[in-house]
């Protein structure tokens, strides 16, 4: 099988050759720009150079020579972009590594350490990162005061939250002329270059864009205080993404195999939301991106969702999501025996194959092993599963456990 066969066939619960392996395809399935730089030492490719394609998360954008290496099957069509030197300079990783960001990123050091990212203004900081500190904080939430009176100005304030401000490939050149085509053009190269599956990450949030723009705590009152108003503003999200679903059906549609939403909607402990609460306002909203993109796409649908979400997955699936990201499996009811029985032949788990806080960071590289074969014993059973972390590969994760995780994969694969 091909590498986009052997993707496709676990989303359609058959099992494939071998279990589909991905590290870097999404925001949230990657790889921090320290953790990728200590793997190259590792491996012996510290020539290879450190490109920070997620400037947030400060997450790399590994080498197609490092996913051969360790049997990556997916990558993320935003590495058709930002493919030049030119297309980025440097900087330096905290912990005193090189690395590259893209051209378009430019955050200013302040005399204590820390660097800030300013609006146009010049004045007011939309993000920071604290000295020493791995990823970039939002600073500014547009709405913190209350719900405007109109939405006139959301799209720029949309533009100030830093998620949107400084967003990643293929993304950060959204504002070029031509980008449309220009992304079939590139993506259609990418399809004809590799056989790996092809991901675009697409945003299209709704809770999410609540926390960003009003901050968590506020719109989590608002969801029981003030429903219809979170119902207004929804509309107003769901009218944006519909635009630019159409945008990107009719550009790569029919060549992308796989369409990432984001939407964290659990914490550790259950849901943000009571069931209802989901079904009343964010399941057919859902639902409508979900259908959109079934009726002008072959791509299938993912959603990244962080914590405990057993509880409205039911209703996710319903709604017409096929795929689930992380799998954060040290959650309340997300056991991978409970996951798998209960939803593993309505779904794709995409995640989930090792602990990334606490086997993978301080576990011994057996220990590592041991967990990623029990995992891919309970997961790959009839499809259905494409190994990846709980989340991205976080900076204090050794080396050592990175190899000894592909390596159990490919123990567990015969390859």
């Amino acid at each position: 099988m091909t590498s986009r066969e052997r993707v496709l066939a676990a989303i359609a619960h058959k099992e494939p050759d071998r279990v589909p392996v991905d590290m870097g395809a999404t925001p949230s399935s990657g790889i921090s720009a320290i953790a990728y730089s200590n793997l190259l030492k590792a491996i012996g490719r510290d020539d290879l150079p450190v490109w920070i394609y997620d400037v947030v998360q400060q997450l790399a954008q590994p080498d197609m020579a490092v996913l051969d290496q360790f049997g990556v099957d997916v990558i993320d069509v935003g590495r058709a972009f930002n493919t030049r030197p030119e297309d980025w300079h440097e900087t330096v990783l905290a912990n005193g590594d090189k690395a590259f960001y893209p051209q378009s990123f430019h955050p200013v050091k302040q005399t204590d350490g820390s660097y800030s990212c300013y609006d146009d203004d010049g004045v007011r900081v939309l993000a920071r990162m604290p000295k020493g500190a791995t990823f970039f904080d939002q600073t500014y939430f547009p709405y913190v005061d209350g719900f405007p009176t109109d939405y006139s100005t959301l799209d720029n304030e949309m533009g100030k939250v830093l998620w949107s401000r400084y967003v990643h490939s293929p993304w950060d050149h959204a504002s070029d002329p031509d980008f449309w085509n220009e992304l079939r053009k590139r993506t259609l190269h990418l399809r004809e270059t590799t056989d790996k599956a092809l991901m675009i990450v697409c945003g299209c949030n709704l809770f999410e864009w609540g926390t960003f723009l009003w901050r968590m705590d506020n719109f989590l009152m608002d969801l029981l205080c003030d429903p219809d108003e979170v119902a207004r503003m929804l509309d107003q999200l769901l009218e944006r993404h519909l635009a630019t679903l159409e945008k990107v059906c009719a550009s790569v549609g029919d060549i992308v195999d796989i369409i990432r939403f984001g939407d964290d909607l659990g914490m550790t402990t259950g849901p943000f939301m009571d069931v209802d609460t989901y079904k009343t306002l964010f399941k057919p909203r859902h639902k409508q991106l979900c259908d959109y993109v079934k009726s002008h796409s072959n791509m299938h649908t993912f959603i990244h969702s962080c914590g405990s979400i057993s509880s409205l997955m039911p209703d996710l699936i319903d709604a017409g999501i096929e795929i689930f990201n992380p799998v954060q499996t040290n959650s309340l009811n997300m056991e991978p025996e409970f996951l798998k029985r209960e939803f593993g032949k309505d779904c794709t788990f995409w995640g989930g194959g090792v602990e990334t806080v606490g086997t993978l960071n301080n576990g011994t590289p057996e220990e590592v092993r041991k967990q990623v074969l029990e995992r891919l014993e309970i997961m790959s059973k009839g499809g259905g599963f494409v190994f990846n972390t709980v989340h991205n590969i976080l900076p204090d994760v050794p080396p050592q456990n990175v190899l000894a995780m592909f390596d159990a994969v490919k123990e567990f694969n015969k390859c």
